[in-house]
């Protein structure tokens, strides 16, 4: 069941999303050389504590999964697209890193993620930045198509046209998602579709735009053995960003906007 939300609602869930924005903005700050990523998860459960809000991730049990998500942040690094669990490994100048992060605030969720060379653009190869430029661009154009009155096949078609124009690959099976009470809601947001098709956009539709590119052009992906990890399957690097939105009368509403 797709639940429409109202404006008094959208604020709720846009007050998680300043934490979840503000949050990651600290971790980038904090991607350094040398740096484990358990340490950013660390720093990330102190902010999110401080904050009054609850890492929705921890504890995280879909179907999927054979356990329970164990930590605050996926830390999904070069060949990792999603969902990596940040362990001690250090990290290098040049890694090309993501970070996801959803909390709960009095109820209401909010989810983002986004890309970045640790290091900075100066230890960044070209083609790293050309993925992550990509990346965020097709999440913008998917942003851009989610208005009222128009489809959710006319955000996949967005979000393909910049990814696939590009030359990059998308994950298959996977997209964006409701949000509300819940990370995971109604409906599916896929990264690729038919313009014109699919459910149509109504004022307090709540829902998340994630694409995840992959540099080789292809969309096979595997799993490590711990269930979690997703993996490109040829080694090739990925990005992955993503915003929660909010579908109103004058448009889409970033709700995990900086």
């Amino acid at each position: 069941m797709i639940e429409l939300k109202t404006s008094g609602e959208m604020d709720a869930i846009a007050a998680a999303g300043v934490v979840v924005a503000r949050t990651l903005a600290a971790l980038r700050g904090h991607a350094r050389p040398d740096r484990r990523l358990s340490e950013l998860d660390e720093l990330a459960a102190g902010l999110v504590r401080d904050a009054g809000a609850k890492p929705t991730f921890l504890g995280y049990h879909p179907r999927f999964a054979p356990t329970p998500y164990p930590a605050v942040i996926c830390a999904s690094r070069n060949d990792v697209v999603v969902h990596g669990i940040p362990g001690r490994e250090r990290l290098r100048a040049g890694d090309l890193l993501s970070i996801d992060l959803a909390v709960h605030v009095d109820g209401w969720c909010a989810d983002s993620a986004i890309s970045f060379v640790v290091g900075g653009d100066d230890h960044a190869a070209a083609d790293d930045l050309a993925l992550i430029d990509a990346t965020e661009r097709a999440l913008q154009a998917g942003i851009d198509a989610a208005c009222p009155g128009k489809r959710l096949g006319d955000i996949g078609a967005a979000v393909a046209a910049i990814a696939r124009g590009a030359g990059f690959g998308m994950v298959a099976d996977h997209g964006g998602h409701g949000v509300g009470r819940s990370m995971h809601e109604a409906p599916h947001v896929p990264n690729e579709g038919r313009p014109g098709y699919g459910l149509r956009l109504r004022p307090g539709l709540v829902f998340a735009i994630e694409p995840m590119l992959t540099a080789s052009g292809l969309d096979e992906y595997r799993y490590d053995p711990d269930g979690w990890t997703l993996r490109t399957a040829d080694g090739s690097r990925a990005a992955h960003v993503e915003h929660t939105i909010g579908i109103t009368e004058d448009g889409p509403r970033i709700l995990t906007a900086s």
